[in-house]
This record gives C-alpha cells, sequence and structure tokens, in this order.
C-alpha cells in the first residue's frame, strides 16, 4: 500500500505561516516543519513556494465567509455589515497581526511575480463584485441612496477595508476598525432622510 498523500497538511501550513508571516519571511523549511513532514515532501505536491502561494489564496478566500453577502435571511446592509463584522472580530482576536492574505501578497510580492499578481487582482476583482451586488441590492430596496455608483462605492469599501487591517497592524488598536464602520455605514451607506413636504 502507497503512503497516504500529504499535500492537505502541507497546504494547509502553507496558507497558515503564509498568512502569519508573509511570503518572504516563510521558507520551504518553516512549511514542512509546520506540516511535520520532511523537506522533500513539499516537492512531491508543488513544484514552488510560489505555485504553495497561489494555492493559499485560493484558501484564504474560503475563510472570508462570502456566504453572509448573498444569505437572504437579513436585509443587504446588515448582510453587508454582518461579512466585515466577521472579519474584524478574526482581526481583532488574532492581536492584530495577520491582516488579509490578499492584500498582503499584493503589498509584498505583486511587483516581482506576476501569476501571484495577476492571481491576487482576481481575488480583488471577484471581492468586489460580491460587494457591488450587495450594494446593488440595498439600493433597489431604498436602502441607500439611489444616485450613489454601486461599483465605485464597491472598490472604495474593498480599499477601505484593506488600509483598516495595515492601520490596525500598525496602531494594534480597534480604533482604525471603528473609523471604518462609523464611516462607512454611518456614512457613506446612510439613507437619506425622506424630504420632508410642508404645507403653506
Amino acid at each position: 500500500m502507497g503512503r497516504a498523500s500529504k499535500r492537505e497538511e502541507i497546504a494547509e501550513a502553507a496558507f497558515r505561516q503564509f498568512h502569519t508571516r508573509g511570503f518572504n519571511a516563510t521558507g520551504i523549511n518553516d512549511i514542512a516543519k509546520a506540516a511535520g513532514v520532511p523537506k522533500g515532501s513539499f516537492y512531491n505536491h508543488f513544484s514552488s513556494k510560489e505555485e504553495s502561494a497561489l494555492e493559499a489564496l485560493k484558501r484564504y478566500a474560503d475563510t472570508l465567509r462570502f456566504d453572509m453577502l448573498t444569505a437572504q435571511d437579513r436585509p443587504p446592509l446588515e448582510r453587508l455589515r454582518a461579512h466585515f463584522e466577521f472579519l474584524s472580530g478574526d482581526t481583532v482576536d488574532n492581536g492584530f497581526v495577520r491582516g488579509c492574505l490578499v492584500g498582503n501578497f499584493g503589498a509584498e510580492i505583486a511587483d516581482h511575480n506576476e501569476e501571484i499578481r495577476a492571481a491576487a487582482k482576481r481575488g480583488f476583482d471577484e471581492w468586489a463584485a460580491r460587494l457591488r451586488r450587495v450594494l446593488a441590492e440595498a439600493q433597489e430596496a431604498g436602502d441607500v441612496d439611489g444616485s450613489l455608483d454601486v461599483e465605485v462605492t464597491a472598490l472604495f469599501i474593498l480599499s477601505a477595508w484593506e488600509g483598516t487591517l495595515i492601520a490596525a497592524r500598525v496602531d494594534k488598536s480597534e480604533a482604525p476598525v471603528d473609523a471604518f464602520f462609523r464611516t462607512v455605514f454611518g456614512g457613506i451607506l446612510r439613507s437619506s432622510p425622506p424630504s420632508q413636504v410642508t404645507s403653506d
């Protein structure tokens, strides 16, 4: 009987190492050690560290709870807020040390590896598209201003979130996260009050 594949253990270890330590600070030895396998086992399943990083991006997307954005059990803006509340909770619970893997890779290696840059861009584009659909639902429901450009706003919210994670890691506090929620949900997405009709 052949030996069981260790691909899952290696892929998961690579994901965790990249998310915690970053791409450049993570070596194949680190991944193999975290997976509990010899270094040679890594190359049985991945041709390079870059290939394992692409797999890590796929795994990261699965942790982002995009299902919260599409569940029909609550209004669109509540779903949008719940999505970011989940992400902010993960950030706080982990002591502001990890950030967003897509953003981390984008900042760290996008200028040096076209394949990873393209994968990170796809990740952001798909995320923004999901946000755009929720904003369009909210607009159709009359919960946000009808003149809001949902495509631009979705991109802005995602960009603001990535900046929030960086600021929170630097500040080691929830202040940037609080500012994100106040500005996005208490400002940008706050519906305009209905016009008051007065009689003479």
